[in-house]
């Protein structure tokens, strides 16, 4: 029927939402930053920061962008001598953050109840297998994205620092007003996630997303002939 074919596209888009949005979920947790501070390449903190202390003050970083708490659960944060462990800027940086992550987690979140009504109603129209092979058709769209996500953050570190750069400065041209986004080498949130972090991160994401659209792409395809 005609309107299953649509239904069907419209599933095929929302593959690598659901995925991107399951890659982001795990890096929002400490698995990602815990691995990374513990990799023999991550750099140095000129400034003093050595492992420990970024694994100390890393987490309130990411818990804040997933919690309920507002501003104050970052901007009471003191160093040892009870200076503000951010300043001003980087603190409204991060509030943008937080309405970015919460605006893409329930995105990600309706994605999938879409995904779930549209199994529902397939499911109960005897056309599973349409389903499944728009599922599979997400997963090779998935690929493709995947592949280009994980090209700029590899040639960013391995050829020339400017590709991801340009990458990088372009999604934040996006979502956030201006320079808001620019700190000094000094300040908390360059010292804790410095730009090796954010190229090592999209290419998680690329490789978390990669490996979910080549779970549906090959594993569907027994389920779709």
């Amino acid at each position: 029927m005609k309107h299953f074919h649509i239904l069907s596209h419209i599933i095929s888009l929302l593959t690598p939402l659901a995925l991107i949005g399951l890659a982001l979920r795990i890096l929002l947790t400490p698995l990602f930053y815990t691995i990374e501070y513990n990799m023999p390449y991550f750099p140095e903190d000129t400034y003093g920061f050595n492992k420990e202390d970024r694994l100390k003050y890393a987490p309130y970083a990411v818990d804040y962008l997933i919690n309920n708490e507002d501003i104050s659960y970052l901007g009471d944060l003191t160093f040892d001598d009870g200076s503000p462990l951010y300043n001003e800027r980087e603190l409204s940086h991060m509030e943008d953050v937080k309405e970015v992550i919460t605006g893409s987690l329930t995105t990600w979140y309706i994605t999938l109840a879409i995904l779930l009504i549209l199994f529902i109603l397939f499911y109960k129209n005897n056309n599973l297998t349409e389903y499944l092979i728009a599922l599979q058709r997400g997963g090779w769209w998935m690929i493709g994205l995947a592949l280009s996500l994980a090209f700029i953050a590899g040639a960013g570190i391995l050829l020339n620092p400017d590709i991801f750069w340009t990458f990088f400065s372009g999604f934040h041209a996006i979502f956030f007003e201006g320079d808001s986004w620019l700190f000094y080498y000094s300040d908390t949130l360059i010292r804790l996630f410095p730009i090796r972090f954010w190229q090592d991160a999209v290419i998680a994401i690329a490789v978390i997303a990669l490996g979910g659209g080549l779970g549906l792409a090959l594993g569907l395809k027994r389920f779709t002939q």
